[in-house]
């Protein structure tokens, strides 16, 4: 199981003190100093059937200085992809990737639905 997250994310920090409590191992990747790549995202947007806009950290500086709320829907899939592989800061976190499943942000009840698949 990889973990996406910025370390002064208090989510992010959230998420790791829930995956130690119940001894779930994880490998830890600093978001901002090592962003997801667009072949990265590419697949675990694919794997985690979700929308592409939940990859997305929306209430972030970065996504509002660049006023992706306007632009967004009139960028192709592609075009977002390779946009959120600029920057990891536009990436929402924690991102949890694993072979279960792909989530992005910190949401106890989706994360202990997807731990707990065999």
């Amino acid at each position: 199981m990889l973990i996406l997250c910025y370390p002064k994310c208090t989510t992010c920090q959230k998420a790791i003190q829930w995956l130690e409590a119940r001894q779930i191992p994880y490998t830890y990747r600093n978001i901002k100093e090592e962003n997801p790549t667009y072949e990265e995202l590419k697949e675990w947007y694919g794997r985690s059937g979700l929308p592409l806009k939940r990859f997305f950290n929306t209430s972030g500086l970065q996504y509002k200085a660049l006023a992706l709320k306007d632009k967004l829907p009139g960028m192709s899939e592609e075009e977002q992809l390779r946009l959120l592989s600029t920057d990891g800061m536009l990436v929402k976190r924690p991102l949890l990737v694993d072979e279960r499943g792909v989530l992005p942000g910190f949401k106890e009840a989706e994360w202990t639905a997807l731990l707990s698949q065999e």
